[in-house]
C-alpha cells in the first residue's frame, strides 16, 4: 500500500484570505464536495485548530458520518482536518498569484486508517483502500471545480 495520498489544484479568482474564509467555514463544505453533503461543528467546539465537527457523506451504495479534527488553521496558507482523528487527513493550502490563488486539495490515507481497515475489512482491506484512493482522485477534481464555480460567482 505505497502512494496513499493524492492532491490536485485549481486557480481562482479569489483572495487566498476569501477562499480560506470559504474552506474553514466546514458548514459548507457540501457546496462543492460530491460526496460530503453536510458538517456541522460538534457540540461546544468554535472553529479553529483542534475543533472537532461532524459530516455527512453520501454516495449511492452507502450514508455515513464522520467526526474530523482541524489540526491546521492558518488563515490563508492552510486549513486541514483528520477524519477520525487518525485515519485520513485532508487539507487546503492557498498561494496567491497575480490572477487570483492558486489552491491545492490533498488528501493522505494515514497509518490510523490502515490499521482500521485491516480490522474492519480483514483481506479485503487492500481493496477497500484502493476505493478510497480512486475516490479521492475522482473527487478532488469535481470539489475543485464546484468551489471556483461558488467562488467566483459570489
Amino acid at each position: 500500500m505505497d502512494n496513499l495520498r493524492y492532491s490536485d489544484s485549481i486557480l481562482i479568482s479569489r483572495t487566498a484570505n476569501e477562499l480560506y474564509d470559504m474552506i474553514s467555514d466546514v458548514t459548507r463544505m457540501g457546496e462543492w464536495s460530491p460526496v460530503c453533503k453536510e458538517c456541522w461543528w460538534d457540540e461546544g467546539e468554535t472553529p479553529g485548530e483542534g475543533a472537532w465537527f461532524t459530516g455527512r457523506n453520501e454516495t449511492p451504495e452507502r450514508t455515513w458520518e464522520t467526526r474530523s479534527q482541524v489540526v491546521a488553521a492558518e488563515r490563508g496558507h492552510e486549513f486541514s482536518f483528520v477524519v477520525g482523528g487518525t485515519w485520513t487527513r485532508w487539507g487546503y493550502t492557498f498561494t496567491a498569484s497575480d490572477e487570483g490563488t492558486l489552491v491545492t486539495e490533498s488528501w493522505e490515507f494515514l497509518q490510523g486508517g490502515i490499521e482500521r481497515f485491516e480490522e474492519r475489512f480483514g483481506d479485503d482491506a487492500p481493496a477497500q483502500i484502493a476505493d478510497r484512493l480512486e475516490s479521492a482522485r475522482e473527487g478532488i477534481p469535481e470539489t475543485l471545480a464546484a468551489l471556483k464555480r461558488v467562488a467566483e460567482s459570489e
